[in-house]
């Protein structure tokens, strides 16, 4: 079964009545939209305007021991490195949620994976953004050859075990919010 998020199906209370596209890049675009809300008061929101994301949890089991595969790299925005589960966005190739986690799986780790299970679909941060993210369960590991772009050229990976996991969430290693939650809608599918 595949996760869908749930549609409100309420009228909007709040209409869009003019907007602008206030910059634009490569990786996203904001908006500055006039709005009128259900009271007649005018405002403005900024809105982020990015691609689908994913985040895939690996997950392997050695000498039954489950491990999971984490990332590390240098986050520009808030000046130092994390770790995180591996993560991205939907591209032209790859706009399935399923695509897009085998890509970005490989991309930084050389994994690939035989076994892909969508777990859930989550809005990302909506205060700011209608982005969602697809969190992606990544199992039948092969190793292989990573092939990061420029951006994660500093980049590194490694195996933890879900006690190593929950102690890097508890103790602040882990802090990527999309991480996280990643790791809650797995727990919320153990058997």
């Amino acid at each position: 079964m595949t996760p869908t998020p749930r549609r409100d199906t309420r009228p909007a209370d709040v209409q869009r009545i003019d907007g602008r596209e206030t910059y634009r890049n490569d990786w996203m675009s904001v908006t500055e939209d006039v709005v009128r809300r259900s009271d007649g008061s005018r405002g403005i929101y900024g809105v982020v305007h990015r691609a689908p994301g994913v985040v895939v949890i690996a997950r392997r089991v050695v000498d039954d021991v489950e491990e999971f595969c984490v990332v590390e790299q240098y986050r520009y925005p808030v000046g130092a490195r994390r770790w995180e589960f591996p993560a991205g966005t939907a591209d032209a190739v790859d706009t399935d949620p399923v695509g897009a986690a085998r890509r970005e799986l490989r991309e930084e780790t050389g994994l690939a994976a035989s076994t892909l299970r969508l777990l859930a679909v989550l809005d990302v941060a909506p205060g700011f953004t209608a982005q969602q993210t697809t969190i992606v369960l990544a199992e039948d590991l092969a190793d292989g050859e990573h092939h990061r772009d420029s951006t994660e050229s500093d980049m590194t990976w490694t195996w933890w075990t879900r006690d190593e996991v929950v102690s890097a969430i508890v103790g602040g290693r882990i802090v990527d919010a999309q991480s996280i939650a990643g790791w809650a809608v797995l727990l919320s599918h153990a058997e």
